[in-house]
């Protein structure tokens, strides 16, 4: 049994596939009947919890509430800005009735003809129309600015090619939508939030990423300008894990909505939006798990200790229930997440194996021996090394062992990803490095034609405009024209 658990698909051997199993057996997520759709299981389901949680009260912090729009838009409002309607055209999916009726053949249920919307309704794709045209009624002066507004929803982008928790059909997301009275004031509002994402994905989710500006063809529909953050996957691709939107006065201007500033003249209100979503699962598990199953950041963990008892009847079985009871006290004290697995339906060995594969990041094994000594076994699912120390105290070494694998974890992702960024100054080298996967820094004369040449002919993006690193002006890799700083390439998710 304990064998059939680990069986994951080596990810030398198939990524791709190494991924799907890790998914499945970890019991993260799973296919569900409806075409391009995923069931989020309980296990995948409380990681995501922990990182809404922290994201939450990070936006809280930061001056945010929350609200909650219509899952449906009309569809004349996702018309009224050209550039978002064009972005999201293609993956919209649209109600048109509202009523079923048993098929005069009794075969079952077919939509009534008679029940059509008067106006076709688009199930949210992302909500700046829905939120708007609401926002148009909330802002008349200055007085009702800034307007700091998130909400946590699910959201459909009718995909053709889906893999769980990178690409679906419906996925869960939070989506940030505010509105300012000045332009700079909105500027700072989007940089502040991809600075938050950044900070919670380095924090918490032990992944470096490179924060940067997308070029004009890979901004959001709808955006002047769209800040990233990019991480790199062990596999050598990168995935973008979070956008932060300066949208101007374009959605102001589609929705009419007008203030009157402090000297009484009328103006458009300044916009952002900015999301993350359970991508970030898929990002957490492709940055750190290896072939022995997931390795989670302690602080993004659902518990951090899992304790196995290992025993050869029931009496001893009660003697070291009775001693972990105080240990588990004594971790839950420190703020330590614990789980006791005394359950008799399975070995030890296949509990070890279970949450090896699950990531639990420390786990404590006791048995009769351990029990005369006063003594525990600790095993580290990043290093898979194991020690038995002292009971006395052992919490206080948890503790600090949990921050410590916490570092570890992100200083290992950190390594990869300085092995993997490369510089490169020309087109031919650039068509063979890219081949080895990482992130490329070239030059690039910041035309669309060139991009579009680089991404046909390589399949490789720009990823983004780093906002930090080398600002120094060269030549176009593949033009030789001048060049303003040196851009981030790479073959993305």
């Amino acid at each position: 049994m304990a064998k059939e658990l680990k069986e994951l698909t080596p990810r030398s051997k198939d990524y791709s596939q190494w991924y799907l199993d890790l998914v499945i057996k970890a019991e993260l997520a799973e296919n569900s009947a409806v075409r391009g759709c995923m069931v989020i299981k309980p296990y995948g389901y409380a990681i995501w919890e922990k990182m809404q949680r922290q994201l939450d009260d990070m936006f809280k912090e930061t001056g945010h509430v929350n609200a909650y729009f219509p899952l449906f838009i009309p569809k004349s409002f996702l018309s009224r800005e050209a550039d978002h309607v064009e972005g999201f055209a293609k993956e919209c999916a649209v109600v048109t009735h509202y009523r079923l009726k048993n098929a005069p053949d009794g075969s079952g249920v077919v939509v009534d003809p008679e029940a059509k919307l008067e106006e076709e309704l688009i199930v949210r794709p992302t909500s700046e129309t829905i939120i708007w045209s609401t926002y148009k009624n909330w802002i008349q002066s200055y007085r009702d600015l800034p307007i700091l507004i998130n909400q946590w929803a699910n959201v459909v982008r009718w995909e053709m090619r889906t893999r769980l928790f990178l690409r679906t059909a419906e996925f869960l997301w939070q989506e940030g939508h505010t509105a300012h009275a000045t332009k700079q004031e909105a500027i700072e509002e989007a940089k502040q939030m991809i600075n938050v994402y950044a900070e919670f994905a380095e924090k918490y989710m032990a992944m470096p990423v490179v924060k940067g500006l997308k070029s004009e063809s890979e901004r959001f529909a709808g955006a002047i300008d769209t800040y990233t953050i990019e991480a790199l996957m062990q596999d050598g691709k990168a995935l973008q894990s979070g956008t932060s939107h300066f949208l101007g006065q374009n959605f102001a201007k589609a929705f009419d909505v007008q203030f009157t500033d402090q000297n009484g003249k009328r103006d458009y209100v300044w916009a952002t939006s900015w999301g993350v979503s359970t991508r970030l699962m898929g990002a957490l598990i492709m940055s750190h798990s290896d072939d022995n199953g997931l390795v989670l950041p302690p602080k993004l963990a659902p518990y951090q200790v899992v304790i196995v008892p290992i025993y050869k009847n029931s009496e001893q079985l009660q003697q070291i229930d009775e001693k972990v009871a105080g240990i588990v006290q004594r971790l839950k004290a420190f703020g330590i997440s614990v789980k006791y697995d005394n359950s008799d339906n399975k070995k030890p060995g296949w509990k070890f194996s279970e949450y090896e594969l699950k990531g639990v990041p420390v786990r404590l094994a006791m048995g009769g021996r351990d029990l005369e000594n006063n003594t525990i076994e600790v095993a580290r699912r990043d290093t898979l090394t194991k020690e038995t120390l002292s009971c006395d105290n052992i919490e206080t070494h948890i503790k600090s062992l949990l921050d410590e694998m916490q570092e570890n974890i992100y200083k290992k992702a950190a390594d990869f990803r300085a092995s993997q960024i490369r510089k490169v100054n020309s087109y031919e080298e650039f068509k063979v490095e890219i081949e080895k996967g990482g992130f490329l820094l070239c030059h690039w004369d910041g035309t669309p034609e060139t991009e579009e040449r680089v991404k046909e002919e390589t399949k490789a993006t720009i990823r983004c405009i780093p906002l930090d690193g080398d600002k120094t002006p060269g030549k176009c890799m593949v033009t030789g024209k001048p060049s303003a700083q040196r851009v981030l390439f790479a073959r993305a998710y």
